[in-house]
């Protein structure tokens, strides 16, 4: 039987695609089927030309409508479960929404997911990361309908057909009911506007408990990233501590992420915080303790006084 698969895509702030979908679809190619998009979202419309222009896909299926404006993992169960007997794979990029909603549906279809994978050997083999990354292991899914979250930063994006190629067709979805009254958004925020996002950015800086506070936290990173167009980021210490938003958080409980330069300043190096880092092109780290464990994974490192050094840093590129 051919794989039929299913790609849950993501909109960012402003209404677009986000670009784990082109690193979805490169993982999609690997189980070799016919491939599907399905877009959701307050509002769809940039997001479904976009996800039209996507080389080697049937169709894109549009739900839209107010009550996916929030993307509650609620209402992304109750759009994608009538699709799921029309497929035998359903893939979504291993963020904090793919990883919200997807165990809901795997319990709603009472099948065994496959989390975080990294790599597709077959149809239904998958390489995941266990024990905080220290371990690759090959998994086999023998459930029916295979339901995956992808890291993004393992699979290389796909690229992008221009305006010379032929859109696929679009299928309007019902969009779910509204939730009760008892469930509801209280507050909803967007972080580093004006910088790229965490998953995206090139250059990553973050902090970690011996920035100190969260006013020094925004005064020593935030001069720096705007001077790389980097996106902040931020150890679970410091977030614990309150001196960055969850949103930040980079490590196993928090994003992966895989820049071109990731610059870690006042952070040890837990394993937790290594396993959502150690993937980056390069990693430079700034701290006071030579023998802190971050030193172990960084190409370049700076020992002493990150009250001097970040500064200084900053101002050096500045110059430039």
């Amino acid at each position: 039987m051919e794989n039929r698969i299913l790609l849950v895509a993501e909109l960012g702030s402003e209404g677009h695609l986000k670009s784990s979908i082109r690193s979805l679809l490169t993982a999609a190619r690997s189980l070799d089927g016919e491939i599907d998009v399905l877009v959701w979202g307050g509002d769809t419309t940039f997001a479904v030309a976009e996800a039209r222009r996507l080389p080697g896909i049937r169709r894109v299926l549009n739900g839209v409508g107010p009550t996916l404006a929030d993307g509650l993992a609620e209402m992304l169960c109750a759009l994608v479960q009538p699709l799921a007997s029309q497929y035998t794979h359903i893939l979504t990029a291993a963020t904090v929404i793919g990883k919200n909603w997807m165990p809901r549906l795997a319990a709603l279809e009472d099948v065994a997911m496959v989390s975080d994978i990294v790599g597709v050997e077959s149809s239904d083999t998958f390489v995941r990361p266990i024990y905080a990354g220290s371990v690759w292991a090959t998994v086999c899914c023998p459930e029916p309908l295979k339901l995956v979250t992808v890291r993004s930063t393992a699979f290389p994006g796909v690229e992008v057909e221009g305006e010379g190629a032929d859109p696929v067709a679009v299928e309007n979805l019902p969009c779910p009911e509204a939730l009760p009254q008892s469930t509801r958004i209280a507050v909803h925020t967007h972080v580093q506007e004006g910088r790229p996002s965490l998953e995206n950015a090139r250059v990553v800086v973050s902090g970690g408990r011996g920035l100190g506070s969260a006013e020094h936290y925004e005064a020593l990173l935030g001069p720096l990233a705007d001077e790389l167009n980097a996106a902040l980021g931020a150890s679970r210490a410091a977030v614990d501590l309150g001196y960055a938003p969850n949103d930040v958080q980079v490590g196993q409980t928090g994003k992966v992420v895989a820049p071109d330069l990731y610059i870690a300043i006042g952070i040890s190096g837990a394993i937790q915080h290594l396993a959502g880092m150690q993937t980056s092109r390069v990693i430079v780290a700034i701290n006071k303790d030579p023998d802190a464990p971050i030193f172990t994974v960084a190409d370049y490192g700076l020992v002493g006084d990150l009250n001097v050094l970040v500064p200084e840093l900053t101002a050096a590129l500045h110059q430039k």
